[in-house]
């Protein structure tokens, strides 16, 4: 049986993916206002609100604790306890642990409120210039099952493709689909770098040039990768 009697609210709270000016006054005054901060990493969520001179107590969601963790947070929304989850940087859930403790939530009857903001995947759609009126998010792609299988598939896509990828991956990767895609050289691809940071960049290119691509982008930051239809 859950806490459904005093249980507070979990509040999903989107932050900055690099832009500090991107928080939302929301997103501020929870985090002012509930009692601890759930994260995936303290350090990191740590720097943002002393930028904004927020001092609340925090609790790391790492993988090696999460269990606990958890446990921890359904017993504080229990005890009447507003408490907000934060990942590193963007939107909750998408790349992170954040599905774990929203699922559970929902299992104990927990209200959730969400607090929308940034996405690296959606800013670079929307900075591709490609069709987004339907797309297919691919998170980040498998490292060895399943990766060939998945790349060789972009080709039967009719929908613009957004994945993220590591600045450790990058090159292999675009190398991967500049020999899946070979049959369609002008298939259009996007690189976005270090979205909304100082150094933001994309590069525009096609299947035929990526091999240019790879050589002249340069290999620093974080990556979302967009590739097009004819």
């Amino acid at each position: 049986m859950g806490y459904t009697v005093s249980m507070a609210t979990l509040f999903i709270v989107a932050t900055p993916i690099g832009n500090l000016e991107d928080i939302t006054l929301r997103a501020l005054r929870v985090l002012k206002e509930v009692d601890t901060i759930f994260c995936e990493d303290t350090r990191v969520t740590g720097k943002l609100l002393a930028h904004f001179g927020i001092a609340k107590p925090l609790e790391s969601l790492r993988e090696r604790a999460q269990d606990r963790a958890i446990e921890k947070a359904i017993a504080l929304l229990g005890g009447g306890k507003d408490i907000a989850y934060t990942t590193d940087a963007g939107t909750p859930g998408i790349s992170d642990p954040g599905y774990a403790i929203i699922s559970r939530a929902r299992e104990e009857g927990v209200p959730i409120e969400v607090i929308p903001g940034p996405a690296a995947f959606l800013t670079a759609l929307s900075g591709s210039g490609l069709p987004i009126n339907q797309f297919v998010y691919l998170g980040f792609l498998p490292l060895k099952k399943g990766r060939k299988t998945l790349i060789e598939s972009f080709t039967n896509e009719e929908r613009t493709i957004v994945f993220y990828e590591s600045v450790h991956r990058i090159e292999r990767t675009l190398m991967e689909i500049a020999v899946a895609l070979k049959e369609e050289p002008d298939r259009p691809v996007v690189i976005a770098r270090e979205l909304t940071k100082m150094h933001e960049e994309f590069v525009r290119t096609t299947v035929r040039n990526l091999p240019q691509a790879v050589a002249d982008i340069m290999k620093k930051g974080e990556y979302v990768v967009v590739v097009g239809n004819i």
